[in-house]
């Protein structure tokens, strides 16, 4: 188990803590899109994020979350399921910045003006939505500001990277620490004083940490119990199947168009970068599927 995540509960219930490891994950993830170092950061911060947040869904639950600035970069989207399952990609990927101090500027990439919406698929009629502006733009500190904000949970998120010269992740995860109702004010001070004497947690991860380490490290002094540890995989649920079902949604005149005009079809999945290509004859197969269609 390479990528993974651990989630921990202090015996008294007063907080619970997530931490996980994402690296092989994003740098998959990154490669598939080409994406340059800023673009890298930016989206392999969303990545563990929407891995943090679907991490709290229950066996069938789904989650997406959608950064949207006014940055070049213009948008992050993931999804996630409960399964450690996680898929995202970004708006431009070939955007790189870079501080006056020369790190990856990703809240400029992003933009410092816009919003972050998180949707959860419950299994409900509608799904959940709710929605944030963005607070800082570097990801984790918005994710915060959305649990706070939306679901009134207060929260401390840290997420981070490390990106090599060459553009390659060596090094990515993040850890998310809730205090759980009825709120004890002590015990938030208590972990706010605890995370800023922390090392850098890109350099934590860097150094080989362990999940299991972070959570000693966030907990310590605090008994606890380890509940779960769960892989994560980047998947994505694309296939020749459900590209036809949206060729079809799109109608007979207009499946006939594109014969004429294209010869055919070309369909690139945003999430994963795979390839779906219909000749002409493919898509008069749709068209006769859809005549032959009841109503």
């Amino acid at each position: 188990m390479t990528d993974y995540l651990v989630r921990a509960i202090a015996k008294s219930g007063s907080v619970r803590a997530l931490v996980c490891v994402t690296t092989d994950l994003v740098e998959d993830i990154c490669k598939r899109h080409g994406t340059l170092p800023t673009a890298t950061a930016a989206l392999g911060r969303a990545l563990t994020a929407g891995t943090l947040m679907g991490a709290q869904l229950k066996t069938g639950q789904r989650t997406a979350l959608r950064f949207e600035g006014n940055g070049p970069l213009k948008k992050i989207v993931i999804e996630a399921d409960s399964n450690g399952s996680v898929r995202g990609y970004v708006g431009d990927p070939k955007v790189h910045m870079l501080s006056k101090d020369g790190a990856l500027d990703v809240p400029q990439a992003l933009g410092r003006a816009g919003f972050l919406t998180v949707a959860k698929d419950l299994g409900l009629k509608e799904p959940y939505r709710g929605t944030v502006q963005l607070f800082t733009s570097a990801i984790a500190e918005d994710l915060a500001l959305y649990l706070v904000e939306s679901e009134q949970i207060p929260s401390a998120v840290g997420i981070s990277e490390f990106i090599e010269q060459d553009g390659s992740v060596t090094a990515a995860g993040g850890f998310l620490l809730q205090a759980v109702p009825p709120v004890d004010p002590l015990v938030i001070e208590e972990l706010i004083e605890r995370i800023e004497k922390l090392p850098p947690l890109s350099k934590l991860l860097h150094s080989g940490k362990t999940p299991e380490e972070i959570v000693e490290l966030l907990l310590e002094g605090i008994p606890y119990d380890m509940l779960e540890k769960r892989a994560l995989a980047f998947t994505c649920s694309c296939s020749r199947e459900r590209i036809e079902r949206v060729l079809l949604s799109m109608g007979k005149r207009e499946l006939r168009s594109m014969i004429e005009e294209q010869k055919g079809a070309e369909v690139t999945c945003e999430f994963c970068g795979e390839h779906y290509g219909y000749d002409a004859p493919d898509l008069e197969r749709l068209i006769e599927e859809q005549e032959k269609a009841p109503g």
